[in-house]
């Protein structure tokens, strides 16, 4: 508890100017930084009664809150000292000296009353300091506690409050009587102080002692126990003047004894301040009760315990929804750096964890939260803050996949540059560039839980440059086409030109060689014809020498007749011969 242990000297709570309470932020502060449940020993009496001495004895010191030695009251106000409880770990001891009542100079007793309502409504046990013996006047100086029901109001409904219902609330009661001097006896018996006390709060029958059994009653139905210690004087009078300055071996002996039962009764038996519902007090929220309190009172109201708790609980289950709220927060901006996660599911492990934290917290500070109203408020809140981290996660996601599209793209984009994929068989080799890019893609970590929507936005965004890869590729395809088609039918058309050269030329070779066939088979012939004239010429030329041979021979033998007839042979012979010479047709010699 720092706070607490930081304080070394009390500090005002409560400050009192005699018309105006204020509540001091310092103190306030203070008690902000306990989250201890506090037990709270309150003291109040008449000033100079020796209240501070007793109240620095059970803060374990001989000096803190001021002891007065002149007739002027030395607190003002409500002073606190909040130390760790000395027999009760993890419990705050939180110790408040009021200041005197009845002082003369105040001069307004309502302001009295308002101090001892607020002592009564802080405290876990009011320890009520009066000097001499239990008496009349003694009981007339806590006439405060026939007041409280008109300065205390338990519940907000106009209904008034049953005097036994303040036990429930209000603190235990101890009366420490100071400067005792008389033998704890009656009729002769020894009795404890626990017994004088009960006898000096018995009632006297008959309506004539109202106003006596009035503040006897208050004090047995305010509240739930009732504790005596007697005092004898703690040392001789000269010394009273400067009793923090004495060792406790300058002190007498029996006091010494009484003020060691006190301070183990206060140790073991006062318990922790609580509010209706069992609900245990903090520091913080004792602070809290403190303000509602005096700002009621400042405003001319009076003090609900009820409207307090439920002023309260809203602060506090307000301030624990805030609490919490800022434990997530915390919780999930320590994770922010290793965003994007890897999958939803690990981000949902990392909120889920946070969520739990949060809730803790909440829980160990809310404050009656029985219809769960703040809790759902936490849990709306954090969904809407789940969003935002969400909303971050996949940023983050974002950016680092469109960072890593930029780097592994850059192929293909110097590729679109350089007029890669502009030519015929661009768009495969397009295709084979995103294939191998979005291999690259799926296989590199920490891309996060939007990897494969900014992929599909990307390829989306970009399915155009592809159509238009296809649809240039399509062009020049067919642009190619039509080139090679005609191309095809100029080489068909010079295949047949040539073809046709070809043919005119065999056929003019053919025709040649055909021609020159003809014209050797012509020459043959014409040699053999010109042969065959001469075989003929030759022939007949024989026949005529061995005719006129025979003429010759036969001329004798025949008559002239004949002769004549062989004579006109010759002659037909010989034009037949020239005939042949001319170039008529060679035949052969028609003989006679």
């Amino acid at each position: 508890m720092p706070a607490a242990l930081s304080m070394l000297l009390p500090v005002c709570l409560i400050e009192n100017d005699g018309s105006n309470l204020v509540v001091n932020e310092e103190a306030k502060k203070l008690l902000a930084g306990i989250s201890e449940p506090v037990i709270v020993v309150a003291i109040v009496g008449k000033y100079r009664t020796g209240k501070s001495f007793l109240m620095n004895r059970l803060a374990g010191s001989n000096s803190g809150f001021p002891l007065g030695s002149s007739i002027q009251s030395k607190t003002k106000g409500i002073w606190m000292w909040c130390v760790p409880h000395p027999q009760k770990p993890g419990h705050v001891l939180v110790l408040l000296d009021t200041e005197g009542l009845g002082d003369v100079e105040k001069g307004d007793s309502k302001n009295d009353t308002w101090i001892f309502s607020l002592t009564v409504l802080l405290s876990s046990a009011l320890v009520f300091n009066s000097m001499g013996t239990i008496d009349q006047q003694a009981i007339e100086q806590l006439h405060y506690v026939t007041e409280l029901t008109e300065v205390i109001k338990l519940k907000s409904s106009d209904a008034k409050d049953e005097t036994a219902e303040y036990k429930k609330y209000f603190p235990s009661f101890t009366w420490c009587v100071r400067d005792f001097t008389l033998v704890l006896e009656r009729d002769g018996k020894e009795i404890t102080e626990d017994e004088y006390l009960r006898m000096s709060l018995e009632l006297k029958p008959g309506e004539n002692f109202q106003n006596f059994n009035l503040p006897r009653e208050c004090i047995r139905n305010f509240f739930h126990s009732h504790k005596c210690f007697v005092f004898d004087r703690p040392t001789s009078t000269k010394n009273l003047h400067h009793l923090d300055e004495l060792k406790e071996s300058e002190l007498e002996e029996e006091f010494v004894e009484q003020a060691a039962r006190f301070y183990d009764h206060v140790m073991k038996s006062c318990n922790v301040k609580m509010l209706t519902g069992e609900i245990p007090v903090t520091g913080k929220m004792l602070g809290n009760l403190t303000s509602l309190y005096v700002d009621t009172i400042q405003s001319g109201s009076i003090p609900c315990m009820e409207n307090a708790v439920l002023a309260l609980t809203e602060i506090e289950n307000t301030r624990a929804l805030q609490d919490a709220l800022s434990n997530y927060e915390c919780g999930m901006n320590r994770h922010v750096p290793s965003f994007p996660t890897l999958t939803e599911q690990e981000f949902l492990n990392m909120h889920t964890k946070c969520l739990s934290g949060a809730i803790k917290v909440f829980m160990s500070h809310s404050l009656n939260d029985k219809d769960q109203k703040y809790l759902e408020e936490l849990k709306n809140q954090i969904h809407k803050k789940k969003e935002e981290f969400m909303k971050i996660n996949d940023y983050k996601s974002r950016e680092v996949c469109k960072d890593l599209l930029q780097n592994l793209t850059l192929t293909i984009q110097n590729g679109l540059m350089l007029g890669r994929y502009s030519r015929c068989g661009g768009h495969k080799l397009f295709i084979m560039d995103k294939l191998q890019f979005l291999e690259r893609y799926n296989r590199m970590p920490g891309k996060g839980v939007k990897s494969l929507e900014v992929l599909e936005d990307f390829i989306r965004e970009n399915q155009s440059i592809e159509a238009a890869i296809l649809a240039a590729e399509e062009k020049i395809t067919q642009a190619e086409n039509q080139l090679a088609e005609s191309h095809s039918q100029a080489m068909e058309a010079q295949r047949q030109r040539e073809s046709e050269e070809q043919r005119s030329r065999a056929l003019q070779q053919a025709l040649d060689k055909q021609s020159a066939s003809h014209q050797q088979h012509i020459n043959c012939m014409t040699d053999m014809m010109e042969q065959n004239r001469r075989r003929v010429i030759q022939d007949n030329m024989s026949l005529i020498a061995q005719r006129l041979q025979a003429q010759q021979s036969a001329l004798s033998s025949t008559h002239q007749q004949t002769l004549n007839q062989l004579q006109r042979t010759i002659e037909e012979l010989k034009i037949q011969n020239s005939q042949r010479h001319s170039g008529g047709g060679g035949g052969g010699c028609i003989l006679c």
